[in-house]
């Protein structure tokens, strides 16, 4: 049975914290307020050392939540968002 999973990650490329998953609580700006946290939709920030350039930055992505789910690369593929720092992720695995 294969089982799909969405995610919103905010991506943070270019990082010297990376290679990094962190899971978010989403935060909303009060009123008059900025936002401190990630966007109020994230689930997850990942921080990449590699640039956004050339497509490096969505390869390394997809390289780093294969690994941290534990599911081959082709399961992980970025539906949403190729140029964007917020990016819509389906992960595909067996159970």
């Amino acid at each position: 049975m294969t089982r799909t999973v969405n995610l919103t990650v905010h991506v943070k490329p270019g990082s010297r914290k990376g290679p990094l998953v962190t899971v978010d609580e989403p935060t909303d700006a009060g009123p008059g307020g900025a936002a401190t946290g990630p966007p109020a939709d994230a689930a997850l920030t990942v921080y990449l050392q590699q640039r956004a350039v050339e497509g490096a930055a969505n390869d390394a992505l997809v390289k780093l939540l294969a690994k941290h789910f534990g599911v081959p690369r082709g399961a992980v593929s970025i539906v949403r968002g190729h140029a964007s720092r917020i990016k819509h992720v389906r992960i595909d695995h067996e159970t």
